[in-house]
């Protein structure tokens, strides 16, 4: 009995190490993006790139150089997440997007709104994004805080709808004053990191 309690352990323990993380992108291959793709950016300031100049070096300018596709930057400052859910749709029709990439509920984080509602408006834009067609791949936001981490609700709703997502990438950021223009925002050379991180997610992937 001891042995077989033993062995069972052991099995568990190496079907958990074979298991993908969960709402890691890496583990996810995404359709080859045409050479005339449009890739929607879809967020709020850290999309649109306040804090660096947002023509040039914001994370969707700077994309556009990396992957030679078109990046459309929506992003909208201090937009909440379900002022995002009601403005997608018009933006999924008139772009026609291969690929969105979804990061919002920054704003939702730091006015402490609901996260049952932001769990519901990120669900909300998936659904929408799919039905056009598209592909998504979901960006975390950190929980404000001392240490700053991911919030769980994006793995949540990663894990939930079988989304590729960006864990790590933006917490990392805003944990380093150096790639920092303010207390919320990245620098030109943050939003650099980010773009060469979407990059070579998209390339792991096969997007690109």
């Amino acid at each position: 009995m001891h042995f077989q309690r033993l062995l069972s352990a052991g099995l568990l323990i190496v079907s958990l190490t074979l298991l993908p993380a969960c709402g890691d992108s890496s583990q996810t291959s995404l359709r080859s993006l045409s050479s005339d793709a449009v890739i929607l950016a879809f967020g709020d300031s850290l999309t649109f790139g306040t804090g660096a100049d947002h023509q040039t070096e914001s994370y969707p300018a700077i994309l556009t150089e990396l992957s030679g596709r078109t990046v459309i930057n929506a992003g909208v400052p201090g937009e909440v997440s379900r002022e995002g859910l009601a403005r997608i749709e018009t933006l999924l029709t008139q772009h026609q997007p291969q690929l969105v990439l979804l990061c919002h509920g920054g704003n939702d984080l730091i006015r402490k709104l609901s996260e049952s509602e932001l769990r519901q408006n990120l669900t909300g834009m998936v659904e929408r994004i799919r039905a056009h067609g598209a592909e998504v791949v979901m960006l975390s936001v950190p929980k404000p805080g001392l240490f700053l981490k991911a919030a769980p609700v994006y793995q949540e709703v990663a894990h939930a709808l079988q989304v590729p997502l960006e864990n790590d990438i933006i917490p990392d950021i805003e944990s380093d004053t150096a790639l920092k223009a303010d207390p919320i925002h990245p620098n030109a050379r943050g939003y650099r990191l980010l773009a060469e991180r979407m990059h070579e997610l998209l390339s792991q992937s096969g997007a690109l």
